[in-house]
């Protein structure tokens, strides 16, 4: 009889170490390549302000409508992109002008990349749609489903690529929102001490950004960014306006307005910043409180699935196994 490997409730024992140890190495290589190719996100920031600086510097500005109508040509991709786009008569200064914003509100600092995001909504369902459409009606792989339930695939799947690029943009702007709405309280007390210090705006939104680089990165960036503008742009109104647009945040928009109102009538600005601290902080209490009133609620359903049976299982089962010890030698 050929000897069989141990098993432990129907499973064997060997080939669930065997895949557990392949799991484990797997991870560890992964860790190594993660640490070994790991960059500095400091020096990818630094780049694209610096850009933003040489920029400014040549007198390429995003308020001028020249700058508007036309994207920076620096990829022959993206200008044979174009050219196909404008040969189908799909590309339109609006789209153009929204999809931008929402790369901006994204952190995607190249322009340019708003054609990509046109041409993924023509191409994308064509590509996942089409395929979709021939498994579902050129084959017989979903023959046993319902007309209905086969053209829901088919819809399904063509809208899902169709709002692909905006349902990734929409995720990276909340992300990114929600991380500058924590540092913004912070942010607005140092900008109250700079002011109270004697510095001006630009250089205390350069100060803070420094500060807060670490911290908070997504802050610190559009702090830096805006202390550049500010330095380079002829209208510094621009430059809160650019910070506005740039960030998909009513509390910033306040901000905005704020620095806005005492760059044009020359009210205290320490004190401005004091209220919108004071209440932003009062904010993020309140939302803390709110998730914290809702955690037993959350917690119900992993509690049922998880914590309880392993519970039940630690409890009952060596008084089980007693049981069933005692039968056995009785029988």
């Amino acid at each position: 009889m050929e000897p069989h490997n141990p098993t432990l409730l129907g499973v064997d024992v060997i080939w669930v170490g065997t895949m557990l140890a392949a799991v484990a190495a797997f991870a560890v290589l992964l860790a190594i390549y993660a640490v070994t190719t790991s960059r500095d996100p400091m020096a990818k920031r630094l780049k694209a302000l610096n850009d933003r600086r040489e920029q400014l510097k040549a007198g390429i500005t995003a308020s001028t409508s020249k700058r508007r109508a036309k994207l920076v040509r620096q990829n022959d991709t993206t200008d044979r992109i174009r050219s196909f786009l404008s040969s189908l008569k799909v590309l339109q200064d609006s789209q153009l002008k929204v999809a931008q914003t929402k790369l901006l509100q994204a952190g995607i600092r190249k322009k340019e990349y708003a054609v990509a995001v046109i041409f993924g909504r023509l191409v994308l369902p064509i590509v996942l749609g089409g395929p979709m459409l021939y498994l579902v009606y050129g084959t017989d792989m979903f023959s046993d489903w319902s007309p209905i339930k086969a053209y829901g695939l088919v819809a399904g799947t063509f809208i899902l690529a169709y709002k692909g690029p905006d349902i990734y943009l929409k995720n990276k702007i909340t992300k990114r929102s929600h991380a500058i709405r924590k540092g913004l309280p912070d942010a607005l007390d140092l900008l109250v001490i700079c002011a109270e210090a004697g510095l001006t705006v630009d250089v205390a939104f350069h100060r803070v950004s420094k500060e807060l680089g670490k911290a908070y990165p997504e802050l610190g960036d559009e702090f830096a960014l805006t202390a550049i503008e500010l330095g380079f742009l002829s209208d510094r109104r621009q430059a809160f306006e650019n910070l506005a647009t740039r960030v998909d945040l009513e509390a910033v928009k306040g901000v905005v307005t704020t620095m806005i109102q005492t760059e044009k009538y020359g009210t205290p600005l320490a004190s401005a910043l004091r209220v919108l601290s004071a209440e932003f902080r009062n904010e993020r209490m309140m939302r803390a409180e709110e998730k914290a009133a809702r955690l037993p609620a959350i917690m119900t359903i992993p509690l049922i699935l998880f914590i309880l049976p392993t519970l039940f299982i630690v409890i009952l089962g060596p008084a089980s196994c007693s049981i069933s010890d005692a039968f056995k030698g009785g029988i």
